[in-house]
């Protein structure tokens, strides 16, 4: 029977030992039959490096063992994440066509190839941090943002970023010189090198590109002009110094909201005055106008159906007595748009909690001196 290891009884088969954003968990791992059905295993390596293998040796592999699989040169070591038939899928999905030629598993790692995985991956932050000043020696406008040992020390691949073409032949004439190993170049962009890196963003969350995300999307200003968000670049720029991947998340949901509201362009007419728009909350589809074009004065918020009822009735040369619904003017209230960015305004909430304080204590004394008395 198996132990399961996630609410709702999901079987420990199918859960790799890895915790990261490559993982993906086998539902189909109990099903009969399931290792026998595809020779092709998927191995993880150093994220967010996988690959796939296939099994010649027709070896028992479970998800999590160790294996040593074909490299060039040499073998490399990695943790074998999925087997059965989803590995099918997940070749599909990475964009892998069925007549590609994959490298084989050699055997399960054994001790001796554990030593060398160990003793290379050591390595990796002393050759990144050495390389990192080969490269400015060089005169190279690049960063080396990380170091990859194969599991056998032979083939070390350098990720970089540059913003633009960067001739690298005497650079990698130099590293392999110095550290004796194959030297293989691979450019990553700012999202990926954030994802490497990790870190907490403003929400107080991990990043997602060190957590989830697997393929990054362009995001363009345009989405936080239909979410109504100030473009500040300040706000904008994530961690990686790019616009926030999050940007997208909810921008189709806010575009398809935005077909239900007015257009901004469009003045209000009523008997009393002219009303321009000023903002909008947009999922709740409440507007608020304004009698001044620039400044927010004699505020009034209504709804996206009263503005459509009063620019049908602006059409037909009408004008309603005010914008509410039943037709009575409402109260205008002045409002500090710069109150918000006032700092005291937390100071202002602390006296009033203390003042509440002081007066249960007082009423709590007055009660204990009472009963006393009696």
């Amino acid at each position: 029977m198996n132990t399961c290891c996630h609410r709702g009884g999901l079987c420990a088969k199918g859960c790799a030992p890895h915790t990261d954003k490559l993982n993906a968990y086998d539902w189909l791992a109990d099903l009969p039959d399931n290792a026998d059905a595809c020779n092709i295993v998927e191995v993880q390596f150093k994220p967010p490096r996988k690959g796939y293998y296939i099994n010649a040796n027709n070896l028992n592999l479970t998800i999590g063992d160790i294996v040593a699989v074909e490299a060039s040169p040499g073998h490399d070591i990695g943790t074998v994440t999925m087997t059965g038939r989803l590995v099918p899928l997940q070749l599909k999905k990475a964009n892998l066509k069925p007549d590609v030629e994959l490298k084989r598993i050699y055997r399960k790692a054994r001790t001796v190839d554990m030593d060398k995985f160990r003793e290379a991956k050591a390595h990796e932050h002393e050759t990144m941090i050495e390389s990192r000043q080969i490269a400015k020696d060089l005169g190279l406008d690049m960063k080396i943002g990380d170091v990859e040992y194969q599991g056998d020390g032979n083939k070390a691949i350098f990720y970089y970023i540059a913003d633009q073409r960067v001739d690298f032949r005497q650079l990698i004439k130099v590293l392999a010189e110095r550290f004796r190993v194959r030297i293989e170049m691979k450019q990553i962009g700012a999202r990926q090198e954030a994802g490497r890196i990790g870190g907490i963003g403003p929400c107080g969350r991990e990043l997602c590109c060190a957590t989830w995300m697997t393929n990054f999307s362009s995001v363009s200003t345009s989405a936080a002009r239909f979410q109504d968000i100030s473009l500040n670049p300040q706000k904008l720029a994530g961690q990686c110094a790019k616009l926030k991947c999050c940007l997208n998340y909810e921008v189709d949901q806010y575009v398809e909201s935005l077909k239900q509201l007015p257009s901004r362009e469009i003045v209000l007419y009523t008997q009393d005055n002219e009303y321009y728009f000023f903002k909008a909350d947009i999922l709740s589809h409440m507007i608020t106008y304004s009698t001044d074009k620039h400044v927010l004065a004699n505020e009034h918020t209504i709804s996206a159906r009263r503005a459509f009822e009063i620019i049908a009735m602006n059409r037909e040369g009408k004008k309603p007595e005010a914008l509410t619904e039943d037709g009575t003017p409402m109260i205008s209230t002045s409002t500090d748009l710069l109150d918000q960015d006032n700092i005291n305004r937390f100071d202002r909430n602390k006296r009033k909690r203390r003042g509440g304080g002081n007066h249960r204590n007082n009423d709590r004394n007055n009660a204990q001196n009472a009963k006393g008395q009696k």
